[in-house]
């Protein structure tokens, strides 16, 4: 528990809890799990463990993430979310070889978030859900291999167009927020939209088996668009869940599991 707080003093972990807490993935990856385990300190036994490719910090009662977690430089996953972080290190910007970084549910501002992210240039999902941010960092658009972002439930009254111009971005979640305008927060939406429907040849250009099968993804697409006006659209993020969460609404927003894991 860090100085002068009064919260509970938490679960001890050393260094041989932390390696039985070591679990190999169903990619072969290894992965340190110490979630829901009432941490309030980060444990600074496991920076011998830095070898690991997923770190599960969630849902404990953590507020500050040390410098030190740079040292893991194979880290490809990190997960932090449900805890009490109201700032990230700067040598958060040293990891290098992450895709995915979950802060979800903590209690992060715009000024916690530092200008070192833009190094993540692997980076593929950023969760920065539930948290206190009244403006999006500038250095997303500098992360040009994002393909998902959560920035729902937070003070944000704009987003930035730079991060529409992300070339890979796929979903992006920005609900209850303070938008003042719900027409420029749609049409910045509709630009996200329609990455899915740009069309790099032209009909004339196909064989007719390719063609035939373009006009039915085309076909398929329609359809779904149509379904999707007619009946309630579900979340962007519908493949991730915000566990411990204590807006309701949210936790069928979220998971904190990516598509490609299943841990």
């Amino acid at each position: 528990m860090a100085k002068g707080g009064k919260g509970p003093k938490g679960k001890k972990i050393t260094l041989k809890v932390a390696k039985n807490c070591i679990k190999i993935t169903f990619d072969g990856r290894k992965r340190l799990d110490l979630s829901k385990m009432g941490i309030t300190t980060f444990p600074k036994c496991i920076l011998r463990l830095n070898d690991v490719d997923e770190l599960d910090l969630s849902r404990n009662l953590i507020r500050k993430i040390p410098d030190s977690i740079s040292k893991f430089q194979n880290l490809r996953w990190l997960d932090l979310h449900s805890n009490y972080i109201d700032r990230l290190p700067e040598s958060i910007g040293q990891m290098t070889s992450l895709l995915y970084l979950n802060v979800s549910n903590n209690r992060l501002t715009s000024n916690g978030l530092p200008v070192e992210l833009n190094r993540l240039k692997n980076i593929r999902t950023v969760n920065l859900g539930l948290n206190h941010l009244d403006s999006v960092p500038t250095t997303l658009g500098a992360l040009k291999e994002l393909h998902e972002v959560g920035l729902h439930d937070n003070l944000l009254n704009t987003i930035p167009m730079s991060i529409s111009k992300l070339p890979k971005l796929k979903k992006l979640n920005t609900k209850r927020n303070l938008f003042p305008k719900p027409d420029e927060k749609e049409m910045f939406i509709d630009s996200i939209r329609r990455l899915e429907n740009l069309y790099l040849v032209e009909e004339k250009d196909l064989c007719a088996a390719c063609l035939r099968k373009c006009q039915t993804a085309r076909d398929k697409l329609n359809r779904i668009k149509t379904m999707a006006t007619t009946t309630p659209r579900k979340a962007i993020f519908s493949n991730l869940i915000l566990p411990n969460s204590m807006a309701k609404e949210s936790q069928e927003d979220w998971s904190a599991n990516l598509g490609y894991k299943h841990h």
